[in-house]
């Protein structure tokens, strides 16, 4: 609105600058006043758009009960009058003056003076005219009764004694006979036109003043020359001389004036009336500016009570980042300024805060994305071991979602007695040091650690736990090869003499001993020899576990492998029901052991149907992801819950004549090929071992 209102001032300005200097010159006024007169009522009707635009903002805002606007009508009123009464008492003044001044151009005493100065001026003209006109006759005299080339040589010589500027010799068609030029570039005088000839020749003279708006003036005289004889054509003879510029410029002047005054006497009326439109529009124009100023200054004014208005209740909304934009060096701008120092600090005071939330939030979340992704579970409490914060980690360890467990004592904690009543245990007896104990809850083992949380972070207390059942029996797994290592190693050795020495006491003595000696020693060492090969059988399963062969990885078809040990168990008695997936992708394995593997399931799912009606045996294989899955299940007694953490360890059997070491053999050789074996219970009856086995990689990222 501010630059609006200063570009229609400036504007303003130029078309009434403009108007006014058409007003005074009548060339200018013919051609472009209308125009002017145009451009200047259409600035003011724009003017007056624009106060009734700001008028009808103003009643919107008062209306609106915005803060300010009625301060602004206020100042609005105290301006308005500043304005219009000194310029209506200029314009009734100014209209009187004018038209006194314009009465006073046309007084009987000016118009004598102009006529007498115009006489004046012609007078001297004429006089100037009338003495070339003498000059011409004499000098037509003196070549009259010259011969025609004395003519020639006599003109210049007349003309220098005339003074006269160009003399030129003419015959009565207009052909040129002799000229003489005081100008020594000009090769002829300006010759005369056949109008000015024809009369010449009627009237017997000729004198007149010519003049271009492109030259000087000057003074044109021809006269008849008198031939010598009848015969002879007779001849003119032209004088041109220029009229003296100081007398030249003087008549024209005083032409000039005499012409405008009396354009001027006759548009007296129209003058007055135009005088008055261009008055009453450059009134108009001041009034609507500085009315539409006035609207302007009035708002600037209240500007700044308005804008610590509406950053007071910014400030009570809770926004500081409102800032009045106010650079006046008054009280109001000290006042806005202050306002502005206050909201800052405010806003760099909820900004730190804000800061520091953040950054606590950020803390959080990092945490708790730690938490979410440890293995290991993590229990939060508060000073009266009420839980807090749990972790995925936890609820899968412990198989328990923690619904209905947040906010509340371990003592209410029905489903984890065991865990809640170490964890108080804990607590109390270790007081402040961080303490650690291992728990067997629900046959897994946990390794429970507590610490006490410092106040100044709020105080509490934190458990974490693991799950190290698997670590443990990898520990069982290892100490017990190392134990089967050294059994192989110790018990074999004496074994071979012993059987040895029972062979060869039943072959030297048996001939000597009595039939019934005989037979009583037969039976001891063939005792001897069978426990002998028994303990060796034990031994080469102890050896087998301990010392697995290196791995040969190969590429192999699965199902095909499976189909080749599966023939062996055709007629076993139990009912084999294959289900083996086509298309199935190529493991990498080594055929040797897998094969093993496999012999050992089939076997423990026979043992398993012993005594047992309708005896099945179903094997399946199947991809699952980038692994294969090769599944052994039987309905036969399955697998007892108590043994069920512990049944991939050595000589943990159900079997009364077993050795626990063929789950445990096949867990070791499954590991070696970054496998998994799984076993489980069926509902009902019977029991599944899953074999998991990586497949080759060609074929992984194939599928």
């Amino acid at each position: 609105m501010k630059y609006v209102l200063i570009f229609s001032v400036a504007l303003g300005a130029i078309l009434l600058f403009l108007l006014a200097a058409a007003s005074g010159n009548t060339a200018l006024f013919s051609r472009h006043y209308a125009l002017l007169l145009g451009l200047n009522a259409a600035l003011a009707a724009a003017l007056l758009a624009l106060i009734g635009y700001q008028l009808w903002v103003l009643t919107a805002k008062l209306r609106a009960r915005v803060f300010g606007s009625r301060l602004t009508l206020r100042f609005l009123l105290m301006f308005l009058p500043m304005v219009i009464v000194p310029g209506g008492l200029v314009y009734v003044v100014s209209l009187q003056f004018m038209a006194k001044s314009i009465e006073s151009w046309f007084d009987v005493r000016v118009d004598n003076a102009l006529e007498g100065g115009l006489n004046l001026g012609r007078t001297a003209l004429d006089l100037l005219l009338t003495e070339l006109h003498d000059k011409a006759r004499r000098m037509a005299l003196e070549l009259s009764d010259k011969t025609p080339a004395q003519q020639v040589v006599l003109l210049n010589r007349l003309r220098e004694q005339a003074g006269v500027e160009d003399a030129l010799l003419l015959s009565s068609g207009g052909r040129v006979i002799a000229s003489a030029s005081r100008g020594v570039g000009k090769l002829l005088p300006d010759l005369p036109n056949s109008t000015i000839l024809r009369q010449a020749r009627q009237s017997r003279a000729y004198s007149a003043l010519e003049g271009a708006p492109d030259k000087r003036l000057s003074l044109r005289v021809l006269v008849p020359v008198a031939a010598l004889s009848i015969a002879e054509d007779e001849r003119l003879l032209q004088l041109l001389q220029p009229v003296p510029p100081t007398l030249a410029r003087d008549a024209e002047a005083v032409q000039e004036v005499y012409r405008d005054y009396k354009e001027l006497s006759l548009s007296r009326q129209g003058l007055k009336e135009i005088y008055i439109l261009t008055l009453t529009l450059t009134l108009l124009l001041t009034l609507f500016s500085a009315t539409a100023l006035a609207f302007l200054l009035s708002a600037r004014l209240s500007e700044p009570l308005a804008a610590l208005a509406a950053g007071t209740q910014a400030v009570a909304r809770g926004d500081y980042s409102r800032r009045a934009q106010i650079t006046s060096s008054d009280e109001l701008g000290i006042l806005t300024q202050s306002f502005n120092s206050m909201t800052e600090q405010l806003d760099d005071a909820r900004n730190v805060a804000e800061s520091h939330r953040a950054e606590l939030e950020t803390a959080k979340a990092y945490l708790e994305n730690i938490l979410a992704n440890l293995s290991a579970g993590v229990l939060v409490f508060d000073e009266q071991l009420r839980l807090g914060t749990v972790n995925h980690g936890a609820g899968a360890i412990l198989q328990e979602t923690f619904d209905g467990l947040k906010d509340r004592a371990l003592a209410d904690w029905p489903r984890l007695q065991p865990l809640a009543r170490a964890i108080v245990e804990g607590f109390k007896q270790n007081g402040a040091d961080t303490w650690q104990q291992q728990l067997e809850l629900a046959e897994r083992m946990l390794l429970v650690r507590g610490s006490v949380l410092p106040r100044a972070s709020g105080g509490g207390y934190v458990v974490v736990f693991d799950d190290v059942t698997t670590l443990i029996q990898a520990q069982r797994a290892t100490a017990w090869g190392e134990v089967a290592r050294r059994l192989a190693h110790e018990i074999k050795n004496p074994l071979t003499p012993i059987q040895l020495s029972a062979e060869r006491l039943q072959a030297k003595l048996a001939n000597k001993l009595a039939p019934e000696d005989a037979a009583t020693l037969n039976r001891a060492t063939e005792t001897i020899i069978n426990q002998v090969a028994a303990m060796k059988g034990m031994v080469d399963d102890f050896g087998e576990y301990a010392r697995t062969p290196a791995l040969n990885l190969e590429p192999l078809d699965l199902n095909a492998l499976v189909g080749e040990v599966l023939a062996l168990y055709e007629h076993a008695g139990a009912l084999l029901r294959p289900a083996l997936q086509a298309g199935l992708p190529r493991v990498m394995g080594d055929p040797t052991q897998l094969r093993q593997v496999i012999h050992n399931l089939l076997q423990n799912a026979q043992d398993a149907l012993a005594g047992s009606a309708g005896q099945r045996i179903d094997v399946e294989t199947e991809r699952a992801g980038n692994q294969a899955c090769l599944r052994i299940s039987d309905n036969g007694c399955g697998f007892p819950e108590a043994i069920m953490l512990r049944v991939f360890e050595p000589y943990v059997t159900t079997k009364p004549r077993g050795t626990g070491l063929g789950l445990a053999i096949v867990k070791k050789i499954i590991d070696e090929h970054n496998g998994a074996v799984r076993v489980e219970n069926l509902p009902g009856r019977g029991a599944s071992v899953s074999i998991l086995l990586p497949l080759q990689r060609e074929s992984a990222k194939a599928a």
